[in-house]
């Protein structure tokens, strides 16, 4: 069957790029290698309780330039987002807390009695981040290496003044560290907004994390976590069916053998693993790199060998545990008033988020790594039967293959691998850890499972070494560079070949942002 574009893989990416094309009167067919749909946005079904195994929330979604142009068929096929007022906080272990609003108001004052001052200077750096919106926005949003972007950098460059716009540019790329203890006193707000950069793949050292960071606490404090009420599978069906009532079509469980390039370089369509030929006038990839250029256009000779070399050596960031509790009785956190709080985080700010991401990166156990624990309960209780409550909980900080505990008591376990008795054990020092926060934790556990980093590389092709990022996101690897030097936005060498996903400009975070650029350049 012949058809307008071939999408590789059902990620979010993947489902945004074809619901905006379907409607558009293009015949679309999606393939999965997997029996479901979704990519990372999956739900699984434990003793009545919806358990989303990996993503849970989507505020980068929800304020993206696709969510307008499908909101309401989305709406129509029953997803439905749920927020509240008390989106995000931090724990740490002396007890202090912070809780970060969608109340800008709220915000000022409690942050003030944090430390004198330090709500009006939070105002201040969300004022300056609605002031350099535009560049921001555009850069993180948009195509990268087009005369548009080059047209926009230009008018930037000559409205600020080449002086004021080096001095703009230095304050994008501050680090966490170098930047935000200039503006805040209080060590419980600091450790509020630090960790959120684990979730876009980044350090407190990394070039641009001091700017992720102030970008998303002001997208958080404008539309909070947005759940899916019921679970996230709602979000992957209700793309279904708007794909299938605009005429697409979805073929799972079966991988992509190659795709095929005619005599002109051209994408003509792709050979599934049962050998059947499925022909179309674009193709487009929700891979990684490694997988684009290693695999589906192997010895293909109009890929030069410098992409074929930057493709081999394309990085891939640290490891990620999931571990999903059921309880019979309610979370009992010794301050209440993170009772009700979707993401919280356990920490102790900067120094300890940066000595974990060290040791996860020297492949060592982290002896103290952050802890998110997400509550969706808390925010959505028809996720359970009455009477039990699921608790979300994620360690960003994992080395790939530990060969060390930085902690001690776990070193003969580390042999290079998660194997099923390391991954059982290291939960349960995160348990431990939590039961000082949370001292029901264990009496009131009747369901745990755990996912290790090698479990989640087994479970998705693309988070390898269970890198959930799909690549490293430092700068060499960020913006004009992501996925690599060699290519430009999401284009491949091949014609009408497109290469969208985590691997790809905009990077990580469930936005569908390369879906939607792919399916703009798609007439």
């Amino acid at each position: 069957m012949n058809q307008d574009v071939i999408i590789i893989g059902s990620g979010i990416n993947s489902l945004v790029c074809a619901a905006l094309l379907a409607k558009k009167g293009k015949k679309v067919t999606v393939i999965e290698r997997y029996p479901v749909l979704g990519g990372c946005v999956q739900t699984e079904w434990i003793e009545g309780c919806h358990i989303d195994t990996y993503s849970t929330a989507y505020p980068l979604f929800v304020t993206s330039a696709a969510y307008p142009l499908l909101k309401d068929d989305l709406e129509e096929n029953g997803v439905e987002f749920l927020t509240n007022d008390v989106p995000t906080g931090v724990l740490m272990s002396d007890g202090q807390y912070c809780i970060l609003k969608t109340d800008r108001a709220a915000n000022i004052a409690a942050f003030n009695a944090l430390a004198d001052g330090d709500g009006d200077r939070f105002a201040a750096e969300m004022d300056w981040v609605n002031q350099h919106a535009d560049i921001l926005f555009t850069i993180l949003g948009g195509e990268l290496m087009t005369m548009k972007m080059g047209k926009f950098l230009a008018k930037y460059v000559w409205k600020q003044g080449i002086g004021q716009a080096s001095e703009n540019a230095q304050e994008f790329l501050k680090s966490v560290r170098a930047d935000l203890p200039d503006h805040f006193q209080s060590k419980a707000l600091l450790a509020n907004l630090a960790p959120w950069v684990l979730h876009s793949g980044l350090s407190p050292e990394s070039p641009l994390s001091a700017t992720m960071a102030k970008v998303t606490a002001m997208s958080i404090e404008m539309v909070g976590l947005p759940l899916v009420k019921g679970g996230s599978y709602r979000l992957v069906d209700a793309f279904k069916t708007i794909i299938e009532e605009n005429g697409g079509r979805f073929v799972q469980n079966m991988h992509v053998e190659r795709i095929l390039v005619d005599k002109y370089g051209k994408a003509e369509g792709v050979v599934l693993e049962d050998d059947s030929i499925h022909l179309s006038k674009y193709v487009v990839a929700n891979v990684t790199p490694t997988q684009l250029y290693g695999r589906l256009l192997v010895n293909e000779p109009k890929v030069s060998k410098k992409v074929e070399i930057q493709a081999r050596n394309y990085k891939y960031g640290k490891g990620n545990m999931q571990i999903h509790l059921i309880l019979n009785e309610a979370p009992n956190w010794v301050q209440p008033a993170l009772e009700k709080v979707t993401y919280v985080h356990l920490t102790d700010g900067i120094d300890d988020i940066s000595r974990a991401v060290n040791e996860a990166t020297r492949q060592e156990l982290p002896a103290k790594g952050t802890i998110c624990i997400a509550q969706p309960t808390a925010l959505d209780p028809s996720r359970a039967p009455e009477g039990k409550h699921i608790l979300w909980i994620q360690v960003p900080e994992c080395p790939n293959y530990p060969v060390a505990d930085a902690g001690g008591a776990l070193g003969d376990l580390c042999q290079g691998e998660w194997t099923d008795e390391l991954r059982e054990a290291y939960a349960d020092r995160i348990i431990d850890r939590i039961a000082a926060y949370i001292p029901n934790i264990k009496s009131a556990t009747v369901i745990r499972k755990v996912v290790s980093p090698k479990d989640l590389s087994r479970a998705n092709i693309n988070l390898v070494h269970g890198d959930p990022y799909s690549g490293q996101c430092s700068l060499d690897q960020y913006l004009l560079w992501r996925p690599m030097a060699g290519v430009k936005n999401h284009e491949t060498p091949i014609k009408n070949l497109y290469h969208i996903g985590a691997s790809t400009h905009p990077g990580p975070g469930l936005s569908g942002a390369s879906g939607f650029l792919v399916a703009q350049k798609i007439k």
